[in-house]
């Protein structure tokens, strides 16, 4: 008898769960999710916006090796609360950020006991969640064996993806490393190679408009995780693989307990604005430390890019010092094999060449303890913490600005925790981290006050490769701005004016760039990183247009704010950015035929006369002056291949 009674009062609580779907809707009213609990106490939720399904119900919970909370869960409250928060990181999309949203927290219990929270926060177009694992019993740690998050979306959704790269793969079985080609307006249901995607994924959900999924606030206490597909309509979370980091560390997190994990995030609109221009990454998270010092960002250059291995000498280097010096540029990257090429006392005295100069040097560094065979030095020298402090204060004591550090390959909580010693260690010895060869940043930017960017991109080394990535340079510049780097800064490394990819420009010698003066000069607009090592040449100085060198001269790297103009991922992009009082409008096209589009201009006063870069058909660039119409608007013709910038004068 008692059992029966048990059995209906269980049955009678799952039945109320599901009668009272519990909405929490953004500032504005317009995007809501519902949360839900569905029979046998699994828990999900949906999103709509503006009363339309992006995503459709969805399920959510952990199971762990302490309980199972993806079922028999049961609501015993909610607690509600307003967010209204302003902070400032100089390094990200939009510099001063007033985040409002509204939280709602679900508290649920198993066997009568608290078992997990599941914390959701609404803006007017982010959906941000994580959960909350209480102790069991006499169990302070848990593993979190598998996520049942997962998003449903719409019938007919296409989708805009990165498809992950097997463990121990590629060059020097450094892989993964988010450096694969993505696809766009594909068909629901797949996954990728077998491994599913990285984040951030995009998808169409027909003419509703964009999803945009992703997570922050992934450190140590943590693993990355990835977007595994072939389920038809729904995409679940996914941990690392095994075989990462040479089969070493574990695929599952650890966590303390009580303990949360890091953010999902969901980002809806009708048109691609919400997507280009969001915060939720910066938004949910918090610093992990104060900075040392003020941090120097900015423009600089780097030889390897055009030259290689072989550009990698003292005199080479000094060159360049001189280069940027002329160019009013910052900093000078000396990338691999510097230790044995040029050698320690001459980075030295390259250092205080550097410096009087006014120009700062960082230093490529490969962070290779056991996890692949990459043979660029330095090596071993950042992956033990004893080395790492003593390569640290040498570089503190020369004056090294910061470090580029490479090879990582994994999203395992073992390699979440060597990107934060890095970056935690770097900050006391005031040195600035660039991370290649690696996963995507989650919230690092505003974590992590001297973590600067990262490349998790098939960036501009892969023209100097093959000339299969110069001629799809324009279709990946145009997926970029509204994938990759819409949710962490990206270190692309391009905007090269040489014609050939090599450092004397010379026919034959390497690959064709097929994209115009003027799209490079774009790219430095619409690619968004607080440092950027451009791949110019000193030759440029007597080779390129001098309009171009002029804008390549004062095109700033921080950024107060960021618009969507108009695009199209994969076809075109224009985008704006604003540094202080002046406004950039930027647009690029991969579009076999010209783009011809009359945009809004609002940044920009009706009437008002704007510096115009601008490609014609045989792409001949030129700088000339445009006025803005009457109604604030203006006509743009891009050429395939080529790009136009609007500066505010």
């Amino acid at each position: 008898m008692k059992k029966s009674v048990l059995a209906f009062a269980w049955l009678a609580v799952a039945v109320c769960a599901v009668a009272e779907e519990k909405k929490v809707v953004g500032p504005d009213g317009k995007l809501a999710v519902y949360v839900d609990l569905a029979e046998g106490g699994k828990p999900t939720y949906r999103v709509d916006y503006d009363g339309k399904a992006f995503l459709g119900v969805s399920p959510l919970g952990l199971n762990t090796n302490v309980g199972d909370f993806t079922q028999g869960l049961f609501l015993k409250d909610t607690e509600t609360r307003r967010v209204s928060e302003r902070y400032s990181v100089p390094t990200i999309k939009r510099s001063e950020v007033h985040y409002e949203a509204n939280e709602q927290v679900f508290r649920y219990e198993r066997g009568g006991k608290a078992a997990i929270d599941i914390i959701f926060r609404i803006s007017n177009h982010d959906v941000a969640f994580k959960y909350k694992i209480y102790p069991q019993g006499d169990s302070l740690c848990a593993v979190v064996k598998e996520e049942a998050t997962g998003f449903v979306l719409p019938e007919g959704s296409t989708t805009f993806l990165c498809p992950q790269s097997g463990p121990m793969g590629g060059f020097a079985r450094t892989s993964p490393s988010y450096e694969t080609d993505y696809t766009v307006d594909n068909a629901l249901g797949k996954n990728g190679w077998g491994e599913g995607y990285t984040f951030p994924c995009l998808f169409r959900t027909g003419d509703k408009g964009w999803v945009l999924v992703s997570e922050t606030g992934v450190d140590s206490r943590y693993c990355a995780s990835r977007l595994m597909g072939g389920h038809g309509q729904t995409y679940t979370i996914g941990f690392p693989q095994e075989g990462e980091f040479n089969g070493n560390g574990t695929v599952c997190p650890g966590i303390m307990l009580p303990g949360e994990t890091p953010w999902r995030t969901v980002t809806v609109g009708t048109t691609l604005a919400p997507i280009v221009e969001t915060t939720v990454a910066f938004d949910v998270v918090e610093p992990v430390y104060a900075p040392s010092r003020p941090y120097v960002y900015g423009r600089g250059t780097w030889s390897w890019i055009m030259g290689l291995d072989n550009s990698i000498t003292f005199e080479t280097q000094k060159r360049y010092v001189d280069f940027a010096a002329e160019m009013g540029y910052e900093s000078v990257l000396v990338d691999n094999y510097w230790d044995s090429r040029i050698g320690r006392k001459k980075i030295e005295e390259l250092a205080r060449y550097a410096a009087a100069k006014g120009v700062g040097l960082y230093l490529w560094y490969n962070t290779n303890g056991y996890w692949n065979d990459a043979p660029q030095g330095p090596r071993g020298c950042l992956d033990r913490t004893p080395m790492r402090h003593r390569e640290m204060a040498w570089m503190r004591d020369i004056g090294i600005r910061g470090i580029k550090v490479d090879f990582m390959g994994s999203d395992k909580q073992v390699a979440m925790k060597l990107y934060e010693d890095i970056l935690c260690d770097a900050n006391e010895y005031g040195l600035l981290v660039i991370y290649h060869g690696c996963t995507l940043p989650r919230g690092w930017e505003r974590m992590y006050p001297n973590f600067v960017s990262a490349e998790a991109v098939r960036a501009s080394e892969n023209m100097r490769f093959s000339q299969s990535a110069c001629d799809n340079e324009a279709f990946n510049a145009c997926l970029h701005p509204f994938i990759r780097n819409t949710v962490a800064t990206m270190d692309f490394g391009g905007s090269t004016q040489n014609h050939f990819y090599n450092l004397e420009d010379e026919t034959g010698k390497s690959h064709r760039r097929v994209t115009s003066d003027v799209f490079a000069l774009a790219t430095a607009v619409l690619f968004q990183s607080p440092v950027q090592h451009f791949a110019l040449t000193p030759s440029n100085l007597q080779t390129a247009p001098a309009w171009a060198i002029d804008f390549m001269k004062r095109v700033p790297t921080t950024w107060d704010d960021v618009r969507f103009i108009d695009g199209y991922p994969g076809q075109y992009a224009i985008l704006a950015r604003r540094h202080g009082d002046t406004w950039y409008v930027a647009g690029v096209n991969a579009r076999d035929e010209a783009v011809e589009v009359k945009v809004s201009l609002p940044m920009f006063a009706a009437g008002e006369t704007v510096e115009s870069y601008e490609d014609d058909e045989k792409l001949q660039g030129r700088l000339t002056e445009r006025r803005v119409g009457k109604d604030g608007t203006m006509k743009l013709s891009i050429p395939k291949n080529g790009g136009v910038v609007l500066v505010g004068k």
